[in-house]
């Protein structure tokens, strides 16, 4: 007979080896703060002290693309295809008359805002190659997009090309989706949590391009503008919107001020850009005067301090004094 007292239970799992309760609602705490703490260490670890963070839409395609055989994907972040109704016509269609008014419209739009992928590789290309000369320990102004197609690729594409280091911030979404392959190993991120992807986005950015783009690109950029509007950056932040034609188009900015919603010195917030080159010179303009100058200055006046954004940096940062008191 066997004596029960002498077999022994199976260890348990350290509880952060516990996915059952890792990936429960009473884990969510973990989860959240493990997307703030992971970040933060390969920030570190790759020395990033800043960044230039570029919004617009996935379905853009490059030049070569449009030009050729260009196929709009369904979603954003998808890399299913959109509805053949839904696609832009080719010439063979326009030519026999097969083509919907709507095909023959996105086919013009396709080529139309394949320029702005051009446009956004080419700033991303010029921000980078001023920024690696910039005299720093860390990397200044590094260019990060959300990690996916479209503009995202372009501006990681860009940046790419000129030999300097660039962040995607990804987001898990229900469709199937891949970072685009132009993202420095080491920072490449994907979230679940939107408002950490968003913390990620304004904390450490110090300018904003915001190319034409859909629901996305507008709840980024009036996110960050909120936030500018109502000082609650510990910064000054470059705001460009490139393409003043479609922004013009899809946004009455003045008509905000006409009915008193929004005070005109908020129209100030940002400023309009059609060309690589104007955009350039306006974060070039904006980011050494508002930081490379100002920190200069510091840095005489006090040498041994450390004005980097993720310098003393804690959990409490974070989180606040609520969860701070909890802990003692």
């Amino acid at each position: 007979m066997t004596d029960e007292k002498n077999i022994l239970p199976e260890r348990a799992p350290l509880a952060y080896e516990n996915k059952t309760f890792l990936d429960s609602a009473d884990g969510r705490l973990i989860r959240i703060v493990s997307e703030y703490m992971e970040p933060l260490a390969r920030f570190r670890h790759q020395m990033i002290h800043d960044t230039v963070v570029f919004f617009g839409s996935a379905r853009f395609r490059s030049r070569f693309e449009a030009d050729h055989e260009l196929e709009l994907l369904s979603n954003t972040g998808s890399t299913q295809p959109a509805p053949s109704e839904q696609q832009p016509a080719s010439a063979v269609q326009i030519q026999t008359g097969q083509a919907t008014e709507l095909q023959k419209n996105l086919a013009v739009a396709a080529v139309e805002m394949a320029r702005y992928y051009e446009d956004a590789r080419r700033l991303a290309y010029l921000v980078t190659e001023w920024s690696t000369k910039i005299p720093s320990k860390r990397h200044r102004f590094v260019v990060t997009s959300g990690g996916g197609p479209g503009i995202m690729e372009a501006a990681n594409r860009g940046a790419h090309e000129a030999g300097g280091k660039t962040i995607g911030l990804n987001i898990r979404l229900p469709f199937e989706q891949h970072p685009n392959p132009y993202i420095t190993p080491g920072l490449n991120f994907e979230f679940h949590y939107f408002f950490m992807r968003k913390l990620w986005f304004a904390y450490m950015a110090k300018a904003l391009v915001v190319f034409p783009g859909g629901f996305g690109t507008l709840d980024e950029m009036f996110e960050i503008l909120t936030l500018a509007q109502t000082h609650k950056l510990a910064k000054k932040i470059t705001v460009v919107l490139y393409g003043p034609k479609y922004w013009k188009q899809m946004i009455n900015f003045q008509a905000f001020v006409d009915s008193g919603a929004v005070a005109a010195a908020d129209l100030g917030l940002f400023e309009f850009a059609d060309t690589p080159e104007a955009a350039f010179e306006i974060l070039k303009k904006g980011l050494t005067e508002n930081h490379l100058t100002p920190e200069a200055e510091a840095r005489k006046a006090h040498p041994e301090a450390d004005i980097s954004p993720l310098a003393g940096l804690s959990l409490d940062d974070i989180l606040g004094p609520e969860f701070a008191q909890t802990r003692k």
